[in-house]
């Protein structure tokens, strides 16, 4: 049996709207109910669960008429969301116009006015294009695990590409949970509002760490930690290039390695030091560290590398650890945590609490370029509470790396990646 469910502000209009389905004298009534009790400026809300006994496609294809070309206006499925988008096209089209039907014109000759009735006439295609989707969406069945009901078929799309997008989905039921709940019922009319609503829910969810600068007589130490290939040394060089050339004002900066267990990592963090005229300072073991932070104590930032590891490898966990329990020069270092943006949830999930042990500032998120979800970007963020400092797009040195914002990451989890918004 498929369930359907129709809402009202009484009973009777809930039924009207009932009676207007195609299947209605299919149905079978189940329930009706209060969902919403009137208060101070609020209108009550009723919901009529009608039941139809087997499969919707197959009674929409016994019933559907047949048109002259003799083929039935829905075989399958597929006919019937390709017939919609059609159209949608013819609908674009008619809503394209480029000069206006009439027009009269007032004392001045340049002020041209859309007559109401050209407007009457797009706002009803406007709203016809919009219930298009609706029926599109009416043939999605998917089910949140935790919410109590059926995604109402108006959020169907959103919750789909939020899904698609590699989100937890806890976070993801918890946040459609909460935007059903406080949504104004007059925005859910309208698909555009509803994902500028989503997007306003899921920006304010984001936190980010915005980008200072050292004060006066003071130093910033930022260390960048993170598994192997996740591209810490692109990152180091990123960010010296970054603080040396592209702020308002030219800063010093040092560099501190502590990858000694790649020869490859430290020469080419030399070379890029040697390319940006930048102090490099090499820690073999962890009593060495505040000696090399000292010896950089002219630099208004220190950027410290550090070895690549499994982030199930706990001593190479274990030293860069014990370099910063060593660390008796007093400088606060931010703790930044590297991580790809091509990994599943989960993976990221496990990374940082391997890693949690550092004491982790902020993230840094890598390789947004190489995948098409960034829902685990968010729920990693959403999940640890820890602010997201900087995205790096590409592998050019310095223009690949962006700071972050909650609209970037948004737009890249709704509408995908692109570098010219970055």
């Amino acid at each position: 049996m498929k369930i359907l469910t129709f809402t009202g502000k009484t009973p009777s209009e809930a039924l009207k709207k009932a009676k207007t389905h195609p299947f209605y004298n299919q149905m079978l009534h189940i329930d009706t109910k209060e969902i919403q009790k009137k208060s101070l400026g609020r209108e009550a809300l009723y919901e009529i669960v009608m039941g139809v006994e087997g499969d919707l496609q197959e009674s929409y294809e016994k019933t559907a008429p047949i048109p002259k070309d003799g083929r039935p206006l829905t075989q399958k499925s597929a006919d019937v969301l390709y017939d919609i988008s059609y159209a949608a096209q013819q609908i674009s089209k008619i809503a394209d116009v480029k000069d206006p039907l009439y027009s009269y014109t007032e004392q001045t000759p340049q002020a041209t006015f859309e007559p109401k009735e050209l407007k009457e006439i797009k706002s009803e295609i406007a709203k016809l294009g919009d219930k298009v989707k609706i029926i599109q969406n009416m043939f999605w069945e998917e089910k949140a695990p935790d919410l109590q009901s059926h995604i109402p078929s108006e959020f169907a799309e959103i919750y789909r590409l939020a899904s698609q997008s590699g989100m937890n989905r806890e976070h993801l039921d918890a946040i459609m949970r909460m935007t059903l709940e406080h949504m104004p019922f007059k925005m859910r009319e309208n698909s555009a509002t509803i994902k500028r609503y989503f997007q306003t829910v899921l920006r304010k969810m984001v936190p980010i760490r915005l980008e200072s600068t050292p004060s006066v007589g003071n130093k910033k130490v930022v260390m960048l930690v993170g598994p192997t290939g996740v591209g810490k040394t692109t990152s180091v060089a990123k960010l010296a290039a970054r603080y040396s050339y592209l702020m308002e004002k030219k800063y010093k900066v040092g560099l501190v390695v502590l990858d000694t267990y790649r020869i490859g990592a430290v020469e080419q963090l030399m070379q890029y030091a040697r390319m940006m005229k930048l102090g490099i300072e090499t820690v073999v073991d962890p009593v060495d560290f505040a000696s090399a932070l000292d010896s950089l104590r002219y630099c208004d930032y220190i950027l410290i590398d550090t070895m690549g590891s499994s982030p199930y490898d706990r001593k190479k966990i274990e030293k860069i650890y014990e370099c910063l329990e060593g660390n008796d020069v007093k400088y606060n270092i931010d703790v930044v945590l590297v991580v790809p943006s091509s990994i599943k949830y989960e993976d990221l999930k496990a990374t940082y609490e391997n890693f949690s042990a550092l004491n982790i500032d902020t993230l840094m998120f890598t390789k947004l370029d190489e995948t098409r979800g960034f829902g685990n970007i968010f729920s990693l963020a959403y999940e640890t509470k820890k602010p997201i400092s900087y995205f790096s797009v590409g592998q050019e040195v310095p223009e690949d790396l962006v700071c972050a914002s909650s609209d970037f990451l948004v737009e890249c989890l709704l509408e995908g990646f692109n570098r010219s918004k970055a």
